[in-house]
């Protein structure tokens, strides 16, 4: 795929260049409480800005269903995103309407647009194809140049991401480029040993990716709300702890696949109950305590890993030679069971490893629980995206910018 590099060889000065971005940001009302996915596509819009292109951002932010829904507006999104350029950005309160045709035809050399969310338009999201596609059309009109920096987004197959650069020159902004070259040193290029750490609620969420690493993993680290179904599987009581039970089958499989290909499958030896799920709002004491993986009573519930168990894990860390890590080991969100993540992630930053945290859940626990980013060697901007293309399947927002 050709890459922004080329284009501003070619020059984009006057040059109408629209960015696809990731500007789904988790937002308290109004306001931005991380705002990561900005930070990570400033980059690309400033080296086309300072290159003359008049840059049209785009994105999407939550679910809407197809409709203006205020809650879900990116203006504090632009506005966030002027304070980090340092420059006005102006804000088009629509997608493709009058105020979008306006705020483009107004834009000057050097200067930046974000258009309102794109699933305000059910075009975006359509699984027609022609509905999406004419969507795209009327995107493609305030535009010269397609750049696609919205790696968060790669995995869908929306109006923006894979049918709209089919009617413009395209290019993979800075992020792209990045997250692709990372990602390929977790699959065609690894060093050993190869730990892959996983946590997170369910574990169908994860069932593709494992399927794919035990045939390339040497360590499977598993934590968060899926381990209580591995659990399980292996025959333990787990209280009220969170399981899918239909995915029982195809668990016991894994373990039984994980041991034939002698890939270390490593679970808890001790977990962090409560009573119930903890209040995330006030934080109130949640009244844990800690128990062995095979001794949870009946009526607790499982919330984070236990200290043997951050010791054990943090041991099949620190001496990979590549850690790719999705999905926290418990309710991080309360300080009663944040400290399984905390220990992995610090695990990460101690290992002389090749470090990859998957976006999502684990780059937000990155930056809640206060660790640099930049003790690790990559930190993801789309969880699922990540998923996906370790699982071997065909992005459609890679493959739209492909030649």
């Amino acid at each position: 795929m050709k890459t922004i590099d080329e284009l501003l060889t070619e020059g984009v000065a006057g040059k109408r260049v629209f960015v696809r971005a990731d500007l789904n940001v988790p937002l308290d009302g109004t306001r931005i409480t991380d705002d990561g996915r900005i930070r990570a596509v400033l980059p690309t819009v400033k080296a086309l800005a300072d290159a003359g292109a008049r840059v049209v951002v785009a994105s999407h932010l939550g679910r809407p269903k197809g409709a203006p829904d205020p809650a879900f507006s990116l203006a504090p999104a632009a506005a966030r995103l002027g304070e980090l350029l340092g420059s006005d950005v102006a804000f088009a309160t629509d997608t493709v309407g009058e105020s979008a045709r306006t705020t483009v035809a107004g834009l000057a050399d050097g200067q930046v647009a974000v258009i309102e969310n794109l699933r305000f338009n059910a075009g975006e999201t359509s699984k027609d194809d022609a509905e999406r596609g004419a969507f795209a059309d009327q995107l493609a009109a305030l535009a010269d140049v397609y750049v696609g920096d919205g790696f968060g987004a790669v995995h869908r197959k929306h109006a923006s991401v894979f049918d709209l650069p089919a009617r413009l020159p395209h290019y993979a902004g800075y992020l792209i480029a990045t997250e692709v070259g990372v990602l390929r040193k977790l699959t065609d290029d690894v060093k050993r040993p190869y730990a892959v750490v996983l946590g997170g609620a369910k574990v169908s969420d994860k069932l593709a990716v494992i399927d794919q690493l035990l045939g390339k993993a040497d360590r499977l680290l598993i934590g968060g709300g899926m381990v209580f179904t591995f659990l399980k599987a292996k025959g333990h009581e787990i209280g009220t702890s969170l399981v899918q039970e239909d995915q029982l089958p195809v668990v016991r499989e894994y373990i039984e696949r994980a041991e034939k290909n002698g890939v270390e499958l490593v679970l808890p030896v001790d977990v962090v109950v409560a009573p119930e799920f903890p209040d995330l709002k006030t934080k109130a004491p949640a009244r844990p305590s800690t128990v062995a993986a095979d001794a949870m009573p009946a009526d607790q519930m499982g919330l984070d890993i236990g200290p043997e168990s951050r010791k054990l894990y943090a041991s099949k860390i620190v001496d990979a030679a590549t850690v790719f890590w999705n999905g926290p080991m418990g309710v991080f969100e309360h300080p009663d069971f944040a400290e399984g993540t905390k220990a992995v992630a610090q695990a990460l930053i101690n290992s002389q490893a090749f470090t990859v945290v998957g976006g999502g859940d684990s780059a937000a626990a990155v930056r809640i629980l206060g660790f640099d980013e930049n003790a690790f060697g990559h930190i993801s901007t789309g969880g699922g995206a990540s998923l996906e293309y370790l699982e071997g399947k065909t992005l459609p927002g890679l493959a739209a910018l492909e030649d």
